[in-house]
């Protein structure tokens, strides 16, 4: 092989560089392009949530109070013990109520929604 010939194949060789170099380039400007545009969509995906949580959260409303004659019954219960703390079984056994699992499961159902309503406290758990 000449020096012409070395030559030439060193530069068809750098024309084929050249010419990869510049589609990566071209593919990487396509990228950060699809990226930045990816960025924005993201931060206006998390924006608009922020704002739905606020709004919902702001909007959201208490529990109706449950007007039921069991409830009554648990309030007025507590109302006339006031400072006695309770356990659900001995609630029951102070209204006359069954003690059974399903209608105790059934009570503490009331006493968390009664809670959180405000109509009564809870000193701990139990």
């Amino acid at each position: 092989m000449n020096v012409t010939e070395l030559l030439a194949g060193l530069q068809a060789q750098h024309d084929e560089v050249t010419t990869r170099a510049a589609d990566l380039r071209g593919q990487i400007e396509h990228l950060t392009a699809a990226l930045a545009e990816t960025q924005a969509r993201l931060a206006d995906l998390d924006t608009t949530r922020k704002v739905i949580a606020e709004a919902a959260q702001a909007g959201a409303e208490p529990d109706p109070p449950e007007t039921s004659t069991a409830c009554q019954a648990i309030v007025n219960a507590f109302n006339q013990h006031p400072g006695q703390v309770f356990r659900t079984r001995e609630l029951h056994e102070l209204l006359g109520m069954p003690t059974d699992e399903a209608t105790v499961n059934i009570t503490r159902s009331r006493l968390g929604r009664l809670t959180r309503q405000g109509f009564l406290t809870q000193p701990g758990r139990g």
